[in-house]
């Protein structure tokens, strides 16, 4: 009989199913509870702009070059709108410098296979996200702990790279509102982890999933805008920003974008021509269509919605968790974070609670590169109304305390 995992390469032995997709599978079933998936509300689309802008391509000019093969480096008035959003945040860039892709997720999987060969070392943050992790296991990484305030020197990253048989290759952290745990990293540690890069002579891969979903504070420059002000222009930094909008338009296009170096944009395309051409022309049309007429009002509606959401999980879960449970108090994103007493596990507490209380969130293990982590969890708001968030949490907090009793 034939024996496939023979034949496959070495690295699908690293590839997993993602816990978060698997439990997606349970928002189908209605009695269910969900703070599971990391997901925007679909009621909160703009989908009347978009049902327009399709129109609009389809009854103008454009439609044949909308159906038609086109450039890997992505539809230009996009890439122009890009630049001028990235202005706004103190990165000066040209269009060459921004590239489409198939979702930020894909532009993670390039960033690996550009950057990494088997054995180099990547340095995330514990936890970090869980789709980075897939997207780079596949080239066959050791990890390394990024503490962006912390004081580990450079030599102590390249020891223990090169006792692995690899390089450090680049540190990858997503500055604001992060997933899972909706942190923020303050300025300070957005300098350190540009100078350690510096150090190392590495790349920094900037994931800004959640950069417009700030609901309070200040907002603190992109580590790419800091690298920019600091070197005077992006064709001397060694910061990848990569962005999407999946959380603020729509997730189902599969639209994204890296602005980086005219250099890493020049074989990221490369790598695009070999994989899929290029993203969709029509759906990178209509992304720019809506975007140039509405994103801020877009942006400002779903941070309405969602910080509400924030604060009444927030007010929850001090009136129901048990003492011994501690949480984040994110200042935007989808996020909190859970932290349980040491000796319950995440996963345990899953199981247990689908099966009793009928509320669903995800561990937190999976986040953590080595495994660690077992004793937290993600729970996301953004699809939550307040009558769900009163009474997940309320039956979430009776679970909880009654396994702490347990200990």
């Amino acid at each position: 009989m034939l024996n496939w995992d023979e034949m496959f390469a070495t690295r699908s032995s690293r590839m997993r199913a993602s816990e978060i997709r698997e439990l997606l599978k349970l928002l189908d079933q209605p009695d269910i509870i969900s703070f599971a998936g990391g997901i925007p509300d679909p009621a909160l689309f703009p989908d009347r702009e978009f049902k327009a802008a399709y129109a609009g391509i389809f009854d103008g000019a454009a439609v044949n070059s909308a159906l038609q093969y086109s450039v890997s480096e992505g539809y230009k008035p996009l890439r122009e709108w890009l630049v001028t959003q990235m202005a706004g945040l103190g990165i000066a860039c040209e269009t060459e410098n921004v590239f489409i892709v198939s979702g930020s997720q894909q532009g993670l999987d390039y960033l690996g296979k550009l950057f990494l060969s088997p054995k180099d070392t990547a340095l995330v943050t514990w936890p970090t996200y869980l789709g980075a992790l897939q997207a780079f296991n596949a080239y066959e990484p050791s990890y390394d702990q990024l503490t962006p305030n912390g004081n580990r020197t450079p030599d102590s990253y390249r020891t223990a790279a090169e006792k692995n048989g690899g390089k450090v290759k680049f540190a990858y952290l997503s500055s604001d509102f992060s997933n899972p745990t909706g942190e923020s990293v303050d300025r300070e540690g957005r300098e350190k982890v540009l100078a350690l890069a510096e150090e190392l002579d590495v790349a920094v891969i900037e994931d800004a999933a959640y950069q417009n979903l700030r609901y309070d504070g200040e907002a603190i420059p992109p580590i790419l805008a800091l690298e920019i002000a600091r070197k005077g222009h992006i064709s001397l930094t060694r910061t990848i920003y990569c962005g999407s909008f999946s959380k603020t338009l729509a997730p189902g296009l599969r639209v994204g974008f890296i602005v980086a170096n005219a250099q890493v944009i020049r074989k990221l395309v490369l790598m695009k021509q070999a994989a899929d051409l290029h993203s969709s022309t029509i759906n990178q049309m209509a992304i720019a269509e809506v975007a140039e007429r509405g994103f801020d009002a877009q942006v400002a509606k779903i941070k309405a919605a969602y910080s509400h959401r924030r604060d009444a999980m927030l007010d929850a879960l001090a009136r129901h968790m048990p003492a011994g449970v501690s949480w984040t108090k994110p200042e935007g994103g989808m996020f909190i974070w859970i932290t349980l007493p040491e000796g319950m596990d995440g996963a345990a507490l899953l199981a247990k609670s689908i099966e009793t209380t009928r509320v669903a969130f995800v561990p937190g293990k999976a986040f953590f590169a080595d495994g660690s982590g077992a004793n937290t969890i993600r729970l996301s708001f953004s699809c939550a109304n307040d009558t769900m968030i009163e009474e997940g949490i309320g039956r979430l907090g009776k679970l909880v305390a009654s396994e702490v009793g347990a200990l």
